[in-house]
């Protein structure tokens, strides 16, 4: 059932037979297990599991699903690998577009994407591709059947990639499929960027991490960590001094915010980057096998209602308190988190309370929170995003017992590289202005892609910004340097490329 064994045939069904084929659920830790550990949550599909769920496509004339993914992976082959239980092929295939699948495949939100336009979600329940691409990438992985990535004759020209997250990982290995020489750049010690510090180990175990990175090595990239790219070099020194051609800029938006209320600088109030951070990357949970300890009370409140407020929420229940509990000013339909994060917060005993917004906090002697005065919200017209302006109901306000306040209130831009290069153009919040058709800065060669230029969203749209990026510094590159290389176009919707072929 794999490339080591006799290749099966797929069943022969009919796409009204297909459609009859229920989806797959994933086996998953059972809350009450998980909630004490950090291993992770979904268990992910055996074999048997994903020939049964890859059946289920009925391999549409015009493939919508393909259109769905900002990295255009060609999902209906992928799957029909998978139906024949060629599962090593299937994950080279997806690597053809998308280096980090076993990632993607657990963190890219498949339902407002590929899933979203899958022809099956219009009566049934849509292909889970994620699921399929997890498992694909992890039986690769497993089985020892990763293929080594085959480069170019190199170039001649010498990239910079400024951060090591989705989009910095994605650049470089845009770059290097197209005989660059890359190196990447990465502040901390541990390569990765908000895969590593952001994410949870329930929600992407840091092997699977490390095992994309190692991937990606292969492809000839240098990773360097502990480079601060602003302080050890600015980019007109990476370029002028060191020999660079062009740069990447991939660092993210990790800047925290805060609602500006009085107590929010008491001890035990922190930003959910701070928190994370120390608990996923420096390792806190393991205290006092890790040295940096972090701090969890009792009665932990969360702010916002996103995915980082799940993963903040989801980890402090893991280190026992009596009570976690998240605040949202809005209700549950306007969460920007994944449903499936939302239950699975509510299913390890995570309390919300909708509408509901904080006022002040207060200390005691030793300036350690104790105390937060909220109030009710309700839900106005709406606001410049499309959803209802939450509006405080005056005489609600409310206290509650808190000595550990998390914010997950949204990320700004690092003013870091801008301070240190005043060229750059960005807008008024600090997001970088690049084109979006080329990824180019207003800086000649400096390019940009993922939160950097969106202040925050999810790890496919930062991987899709890079490649992007990648295409278009690749064809200023072959003006700039003469390089005797065709340009490259930007991939056509597959929907109408199927309507062109049809014409002629």
């Amino acid at each position: 059932m794999n490339e080591d064994s006799t290749v099966m045939e797929p069943k022969t069904l009919t796409p009204r037979q297909r459609m009859q084929i229920p989806r797959q659920p994933m086996p998953e830790q059972k809350p009450e297990v998980r909630r004490h550990n950090f291993d992770e949550v979904p268990l992910g599909y055996d074999a048997e599991t994903a020939i049964t769920e890859a059946n289920r496509c009925i391999m549409c004339k015009v493939p919508h699903c393909i259109d769905g993914c900002p990295v255009f992976i060609d999902i209906p082959a992928f799957v029909d690998l998978v139906t024949r239980g060629e599962f090593a092929r299937a994950a080279q295939k997806i690597k053809e577009t998308n280096i980090l699948p076993a990632i993607c495949g657990r963190v890219c939100p498949q339902e407002n994407q590929c899933e979203l336009q899958c022809v099956l979600s219009k009566k049934y329940k849509p292909v889970a591709i994620g699921r399929l691409e997890r498992f694909v990438a992890d039986y690769e992985r497993e089985h020892n059947l990763v293929v080594d990535p085959v480069v170019p004759p190199p170039t001649g020209c010498k990239i910079a990639v400024v951060g090591s997250g989705p989009a910095g990982l994605t650049a470089a290995s845009e770059m290097a499929r197209r005989g660059h020489q890359v190196v990447i750049y990465e502040a901390l010690h541990q390569a990765g960027g908000v895969l590593f510090y952001g994410i949870p180990r329930f929600r992407l175990p840091a092997g699977v991490i490390n095992s994309e990175l190692e991937y990606l090595k292969k492809m000839g990239v240098e990773i360097q960590v502990n480079k601060v790219i602003g302080k050890l070099a600015t980019p007109e020194e990476l370029m002028e001094e060191m020999g660079f051609d062009a740069i990447f800029l991939g660092t993210g938006a990790g800047l925290p915010r805060f609602p500006r209320v009085p107590g929010e600088n008491l001890n035990g109030v922190y930003s959910a980057n701070e928190y994370l951070t120390r608990l996923n990357l420096m390792g806190a949970y393991t205290f006092p096998e890790a040295i940096t300890p972090v701090f969890c009370g009792k009665r932990v409140a969360v702010f916002g209602a996103g995915n980082t407020a799940m993963d903040a929420a989801r980890t402090s229940i893991r280190l026992g308190p009596e009570n976690v509990t998240i605040y949202y000013r809005r209700t549950r339909e306007e969460a920007p988190a994944r449903v499936e994060e939302i239950e699975h917060a509510m299913q390890e005993g995570v309390h919300f309370e909708w509408l509901t917004a904080p006022l002040e906090f207060y200390g005691d002697d030793n300036y350690f929170v104790k105390r937060a005065r909220l109030q009710r919200m309700k839900l106005g017209d709406p606001d410049e995003s499309g959803r209802r302006r939450p509006e405080p109901i005056p005489g609600s306000e409310f206290g509650v017992d808190v000595d550990t306040a998390i914010f997950a209130l949204g990320f700004g831009v690092n003013p870091l590289i801008k301070e240190a290069t005043p060229d750059l153009e960005t807008d008024r919040r600090g997001v970088v202005k690049a084109s979006a058709e080329t990824g180019m800065t207003s800086i000649d060669g400096v390019f940009a892609g993922g939160d950097v230029m969106t202040g925050g969203a999810t790890v496919i749209l930062a991987m899709g910004q890079a490649k992007i990026a990648a295409r278009g510094m690749h064809n200023w590159l072959i003006d700039k340097k003469g390089l005797n290389l065709p340009k490259e176009k930007p991939p056509e919707p597959v929907s109408r490329a199927k309507r062109k072929s049809k014409k002629t």
